[in-house]
């Protein structure tokens, strides 16, 4: 019996392929079969999963951080002429500084010099995975450097998100993860509002244009951009359909399931994918923790197993494999 691996990264902890990793060993080691496939939904390891997917190779290129600061970042290339540009790598609340953090100067300058220079390596499609940042600026940071630099050309930039937070709710959604505090706060609303007056259409009620602080709602109104889930963009990237095609049961994961899994989030698009296929194939859920606000959420898994480390990861694809042996 096959069994399809697709875990989320455990946010902080492991990344989707190590969790695919240890789980898929667990399972070989009980004596059955899996397949390994990472995935994510916009946010953290959405650059990797698609880079994956897609095949695309990796070419660095020269950037500056939120602040101001050089840093290099990877942008992925694939044959077809479709790059991947991960927001958090030069824009992100991670990426390289020795300023200290700030939530109003925090520009997405450094996201736009990656999405020029894919235009420059000859990409035609650019997917920008907009998790993570540390920036509230509506995009006008990326806006300015990608019109300094020659516009987008013939490209398309779509981006992908895992909300749908809307331009002027960024602020108040996302900044107090960024290091703003309520009066700061006020000030971003402000600043947004104001741009979205300015932009050469208004993204104010428009799903998604709040994710990376507004980036999207900015790249949307000044490029023409799509605006996609994360989820089921990353689903496509990976050959999800044909792979469950040939799958018995499926395994995901994330480090913790709560109320917002099935807000849009990897574990939902790929429950809707399963019931799609019409075959009843089980998917068991192995996670680092479960809310106590998850309530009847947990009937969409044939099991919920907890592990929050390498060895519980194991142990818990041995007790998947022993499982599905005896269905």
């Amino acid at each position: 019996m096959s069994i399809l691996v697709a875990p989320d990264s455990f946010k902080g902890t492991y990344s989707a392929a190590e969790v695919a990793a240890a789980i898929t060993a667990g399972i070989h080691d009980a004596g059955g079969s899996a397949m390994q496939l990472p995935v994510a939904d916009g946010g953290e390891g959405t650059f990797d999963a698609l880079c994956r997917g897609l095949r695309a190779s990796p070419v660095r290129v020269d950037v500056v951080n939120a602040w101001g600061e050089p840093l290099q970042a990877i942008v992925g290339l694939a044959a077809d002429g479709t790059a991947v540009v991960e927001v958090s790598q030069a824009s992100g609340l991670v990426a390289a500084r020795t300023t200290p953090q700030d939530a109003v100067s925090a520009s997405t300058y450094g996201t736009g010099l990656m999405i020029s220079a894919a235009v420059n390596l000859g990409a035609t499609s650019i997917l920008v995975a907009a998790g993570g940042s540390a920036t509230t600026d509506g995009g006008a940071g990326a806006v300015r450097a990608i019109k300094e630099n020659g516009g987008l050309g013939d490209a398309r930039i779509t981006v992908l998100s895992d909300v749908t937070t809307t331009f002027l709710d960024a602020a108040q959604v996302f900044g107090p993860q960024k290091g703003a505090d309520p009066e700061t706060v006020l000030l971003l609303e402000e600043r947004l509002s104001r741009l979205a007056s300015e932009l050469p259409r208004d993204p104010s009620g428009v799903p998604r244009t709040g994710a990376a602080g507004g980036l999207s709602g900015g790249l949307w109104a000044s490029f023409d951009a799509e605006l996609v889930s994360g989820a089921e963009a990353v689903l496509d990237a990976v050959d999800f359909d044909s792979r469950l095609s040939s799958t018995e049961a499926v395994v995901v994961g994330e480090g913790r399931l709560d109320s917002q899994t099935g807000e849009g989030k990897i574990i939902s698009a790929i429950l809707d994918r399963v019931r799609q296929a019409g075959r009843g194939i089980p998917v068991v859920a192995v996670v680092g923790s479960v809310h106590e606000d998850l309530g009847t959420y947990t009937k969409n898994f044939a099991d919920v197993i907890i592990a929050s480390d390498l060895e519980a990861l194991h142990a818990a694809g041995r007790a998947i494999a022993t499982r599905q042996s005896t269905i």
